[in-house]
């Protein structure tokens, strides 16, 4: 951590802190296990947030800074939320986190104790947001990138225990990255009773076409195609295809087992029928492909380090096949065989860069509900198995593409009819 960054300690902080400041906290502290106490009816609610780093473009620029500069990041209308401190991990070249704590009159915490109890001796804020993205963090065998997810929650979770009092808590992005990890992170919240969200924004970005399995189809197959670095956007393609397919008749019950399968033999696979072909046409067809000149390789010769095909098998006896095409496709894209239509479900979902990556306001949008309702806005269950599954397959990678049985991938739990886009998230003229 850099220590020149502008830093302050718990007594700095209550030395500093007046009525105006002492305004964006201290409502009435519920006991721990109580679920997330908070302000009171039409108060704007505090979250603090604890960071990896904070730049340009960032997660925590295009999540945090959304509350503190509004859904389009102009100043305009905002959630219902005010930040109230931060924790911030690392301090690189184009740090924003210090200019942003002197506009804003956001503290920086040296610990993440400070950043939640925002210097006092309680738990002020109604919910914690964790942004474990984005650094100067290892690389282990796996090719996981090893940020400081658990290491964030240690700290959260002890603030919790040591002041007797649980508030809502977002992590970013998957669990873990290492499946170890995620165990500990998600039974650690279970055991405190935290009222907890996690994942991606892609499930709730914009979907080109602005389709949605209905609720309780009976689904035969899906496969999906994406793009990018294995661990960092294989976690996207498995939620999104999992926001798919956890649809499907008799809900979500988990994976049965997973398997990698290389770019030599990919196209085996999928010649051999392991692959169903007509959903891969269907969604290769529905998703763009780069058309820069030096991204036109024939699709059958398409080669790089994050090129390959996730297979894996779910406990209902559903087959599911992403097809990891780095170099080919430039998005996210699914297809879903649903029983008793014509031709498969097949879009892409949308990262859409103005204004201010609006996908991250729909997921801030669910993050925002749950600080004022107290409960998950949707199963953070969903990243728990896609976690798990991501571990899992890069496992299979490292070990040279070995079916792995997952019985701890015998996650269940019931979706619901959350939407995605632009409406009615968000009013039309805010947006």
């Amino acid at each position: 951590m850099n220590q020149s960054s502008p830093l302050i300690t718990r007594r700095e902080t209550l030395a500093r802190l007046s009525g105006s400041a002492l305004a964006l906290a201290l409502p009435g502290c519920s006991s721990l296990g109580d679920g997330a106490g908070g302000a009171s009816d039409g108060e704007t609610k505090s979250v603090a947030a604890i960071i990896t780093w904070y730049i340009p473009g960032s997660h925590a620029d295009v999540l945090i800074g959304k509350i503190l500069e509004g859904w389009r990041q102009d100043r305009g209308p905002g959630p219902r939320l005010k930040l109230a401190s931060m924790y911030i991990d690392q301090f690189p070249k184009g740090d924003l986190a210090r200019q942003f704590s002197k506009k804003y009159g956001v503290p920086i915490f040296d610990t993440i104790e400070g950043a939640v109890t925002v210097g006092t001796e309680a738990i002020p804020v109604d919910a914690v947001i964790s942004v474990g993205e984005h650094g100067d963090y290892p690389w282990n065998e796996k090719d996981q990138h090893l940020y400081p997810r658990r290491r964030f929650f240690e700290g959260i979770f002890a603030t919790f225990e040591k002041y007797n009092r649980v508030v809502p808590v977002f992590n970013d992005k998957h669990f873990g990255p290492e499946w170890e990890d995620t165990v500990w992170m998600w039974e650690r919240a279970q055991e405190l009773k935290v009222p907890l969200m996690a994942g991606s924004s892609q499930p709730l970005s914009f979907r080109t076409p602005d389709v949605a399995v209905p609720l309780d189809s009976q689904i035969d197959g899906a496969v999906g195609v994406g793009y990018s670095g294995l661990d960092i956007y294989g976690f996207h393609t498995l939620e999104v295809f999992q926001a798919f397919v956890e649809r499907r008749r008799g809900a979500e019950t988990g994976v049965k087992s997973v398997q990698w399968v290389g770019q030599d033999d990919m196209w085996d696979a999928v010649d051999s029928g392991m692959v169903r072909r007509d959903l891969l046409d269907a969604v290769l067809a529905a998703t763009p492909k780069y058309k820069h000149s030096s991204f036109q390789p024939v699709l059958r010769k398409t080669r790089g380090d994050h090129v390959g095909l996730f297979l894996f098998e779910y406990n209902d006896g559903l087959k599911g096949a992403i097809l990891m095409l780095q170099g080919h496709v430039g998005r996210i894209g699914v297809a879903v065989d649903v029983r008793g239509r014509r031709e498969p479900i097949a879009t892409f979902t949308a990262e859409r860069k103005e204004p201010s990556y609006p996908h991250f306001a729909y997921l801030l949008k669910g993050i925002e509900r749950m600080v004022y309702t107290g409960e998950p806005t949707y199963p953070a269950e969903r990243t728990l198995l896609t976690s798990g599954m991501l571990d899992r397959l890069l496992t299979s990678r490292y070990e040279g593409g070995q079916k792995r049985e997952t019985p701890e991938l015998a996650i269940s739990y019931t979706p619901v009819d959350y939407p995605h886009g632009p409406l009615p998230l968000l009013d039309e003229k805010t947006w």
